[in-house]
């Protein structure tokens, strides 16, 4: 069987394409090759990472890529998870089904530590709705 693959995009690659590549490779199984990067590579976030081992998924060996690592390579779907990676981001070569979530940007969040790793978990809690969707209909 053929996996399909999927890059995820967004502008620092370093918390809503993390987490739904973390997420996209533990619920997608072997159906899925999943890589993740941003319009500028950055870290990635710690609420990141602990918003994702709350449930079981361990990214802490992610590390934030330039979507230009990936310039030249074929892809099956192309997911933007913000605006900004979705208005800047080029064309791939093939067939590339693009798809586009606009979701808040949790880094933004201004307040204590528990107040941004809620913000965090509500945009995972977000993703896992639609790579649900995105699995179910792939």
């Amino acid at each position: 069987m053929k996996k399909e693959r999927v890059l995820i995009l967004c502008t620092g690659n370093s918390a809503r394409s993390q987490m739904a590549e973390g997420l996209l490779r533990s619920m997608g199984g072997d159906g899925f090759a999943v890589e993740s990067a941003g319009t500028v590579a950055s870290f990635v976030r710690p609420q990141a990472i602990a918003a994702m081992a709350e449930i079981g998924i361990d990214i802490t060996g992610h590390r934030s890529k330039c979507l230009d690592e990936f310039l030249g390579t074929a892809f099956d779907h192309i997911i933007t998870v913000c605006d900004n990676a979705n208005q800047t981001c080029p064309a791939f070569h093939g067939k590339a089904q693009r798809t586009h979530w606009s979701l808040e940007d949790p880094a933004e969040v201004d307040g204590t530590e528990e107040e941004k790793l809620a913000a965090f978990r509500k945009i995972r809690d977000q993703l896992i709705i639609k790579i649900k969707e995105f699995i179910r209909s792939h």
